[in-house]
């Protein structure tokens, strides 16, 4: 296989913060300090980063030397089933080859005798989180979800998008689906119930939260959607798919950055989806820029949608 990955497995990730969960109930796992951010040089970066939070919950992200938006992907094991989110940017990823690799390693290692089924779901329909679907789309042993509205609520049981919640049970491992479009109109939110991660895609990450004009509404009821969710579950994590932040407060990176040597922590908290809401509440219903020590929400007009391969060719739509 002609990719270059990094494995920070959980027991040695070289400056790891403490394991989360314990006290909640909820399985416990660790999170590196930092990330490689693509560079300086980049002979020397691998094309995938693969932290391992556990043994059955995979953080994988993109290179910058590959994409300048370092997507950031998960992987998820349950009993009789795996979930992949996202598929990466870029005309030229390799997304399919990689993961399922992954998955055959760790079907291996649990002693199967055949790589456990995957399903891919997408956080949202932009190219930089789809642009390796192609990959999967033929493959055996893969349901694939196309990343609109009708086919998770299909997938995932969802009786009214976006009022109601959906499920997606990966055998002794459920999921809670949660619809958050605003950003984009497949927008969703996903939560593990084993860890308490919550995985909240372009809608809340350290970086500039895009919120287009016409789609203020949708994304304000999303983000109060979405604080009453994690009012009412305990929650460890809320991991979203870039980073653009810096570690200095109401500082970001330029879009198109390679290298971010001070980037933000990935993870965020409860208390950032609570900001969120708060954010679109103070603005009464008028789309404006918020900034915001850890992100800033960016209201922009709307844009004319571009077809899937040229969202996979041009510049990511985050």
């Amino acid at each position: 296989m002609n990719f270059k990955s990094l494995v920070l497995a959980t027991a040695f990730a070289a400056g790891a913060y403490a394991a989360q969960g314990d006290g909640m109930g909820l399985q416990a796992g660790v999170l590196p300090a930092s990330w490689i951010t693509s560079g300086p040089n980049c002979a020397t970066v691998p094309d995938w980063q693969i932290h391992e939070y556990n043994d059955d919950f995979y953080i994988l992200r993109e290179s910058g030397c590959t994409n300048y938006e370092k997507p950031f992907l998960y992987l998820i094991f349950g009993q009789e089933k795996a979930i992949l989110e996202d598929t990466g940017a870029g005309a030229a990823v390799q997304t399919a080859a990689f993961v399922m690799d992954l998955v055959a390693k760790w079907s291996k290692k649990k002693g199967r005798a055949a790589p456990v089924p995957l399903i891919v779901i997408h956080s949202h329909g932009h190219g930089d989180h789809t642009s390796g679907d192609k990959g999967f789309q033929s493959m055996a042993n893969v349901q694939f979800i196309a990343a609109t509205p009708e086919e998770i609520q299909k997938a995932a049981g969802i009786a009214k998008w976006p009022t109601d919640l959906g499920t997606i049970d990966l055998g002794g491992r459920m999921l809670d689906i949660i619809p958050i479009p605003g950003h984009q109109t497949a927008s969703i939110a996903i939560y593990d119930r084993l860890t308490g991660n919550l995985l909240t895609g372009d809608s809340l990450y350290p970086g500039r939260l895009y919120a287009p004009e016409d789609a203020w509404l949708d994304y304000a009821a999303s983000a109060q959607r979405l604080a009453d969710f994690v009012m009412a579950h305990p929650v460890a994590h809320v991991l979203g798919t870039h980073i653009e932040q810096s570690r200095i407060a109401y500082a970001d990176y330029p879009t198109g950055t390679v290298y971010q040597p001070n980037e933000h922590v990935l993870e965020l908290t409860r208390a950032h989806v609570l900001e969120l809401n708060q954010a679109f509440l103070n603005q009464q219903g008028k789309p404006a820029v918020v900034s915001l020590p850890d992100f800033t929400l960016m209201a922009r007009p709307q844009r004319t949608p571009r077809p899937a391969a040229a969202a996979a060719k041009g510049p990511g739509t985050n």
